[in-house]
């Protein structure tokens, strides 16, 4: 019983100081999540107003199958989960939703013009272009960062996210930035 309570000490301690190292792109590793904790539009919102950080917005609709396979494949890859749930509030928005949505003080719906009609905001956050899965990042500030569009996979998607998420936009080219990125996770994915 002893030496099982001092093994499982020293894995999390191990577990910790690996948490705390910078990886060689001066960011640190983000706790593992076997899932991204998905906020509803209005729970980001709340969650904003008390802290201010950065939005992650996945743009979907429920017939696009590329969606389905970035939810199955790249939001449940443990580190991308983490990396998402750490640096950013995630949210799921149907880009075809019926719902009412506030944003910035204004009142967003989906004007049901016919079978494909789309939320106000889905097509405001897309700059009109209707193409999906989109991930959209907002700064601390709710502006406008980028807009991702098509299905990426976990070790594309962790470039994408570290990029926005540890403010390398910022500073860097992207072009510089995906050449030098080391992934945080190289040694898990094997």
């Amino acid at each position: 019983m002893r030496i099982t309570v001092l093994i499982l000490g020293f894995l999390i301690g191990m577990a910790d100081h690996l948490a705390a190292q910078n990886t060689e792109s001066g960011t640190e590793l983000p706790a593992a999540s076997t899932f991204v904790k998905w906020l509803s539009w209005e729970e980001a919102m709340v969650q904003y107003d008390k802290k201010p950080k950065k939005l992650l917005i996945s743009i979907y609709t429920r017939w696009c199958n590329w969606c389905k396979k970035m939810d199955n494949s790249t939001f449940e890859d443990p580190g991308i989960a983490g990396l998402i749930n750490n640096q950013f509030y995630p949210v799921k928005l149907d880009a075809q939703s019926n719902q009412e949505l506030i944003f910035k003080g204004k009142t967003y719906k989906n004007r049901n013009e016919g079978p494909n009609s789309y939320h106000d905001l889905a097509i405001e956050l897309l700059h009109e272009r209707r193409s999906f899965p989109t991930i959209v990042f907002l700064d601390e500030q709710l502006q406008h960062i980028q807009a991702i569009v098509g299905y990426k996979s976990a070790d594309e998607f962790e470039t994408i996210a570290s990029y926005f998420g540890y403010n390398g936009y910022k500073k860097t080219p992207w072009s510089a930035y995906e050449k030098q990125f080391k992934s945080a996770f190289a040694n898990e994915k094997h």
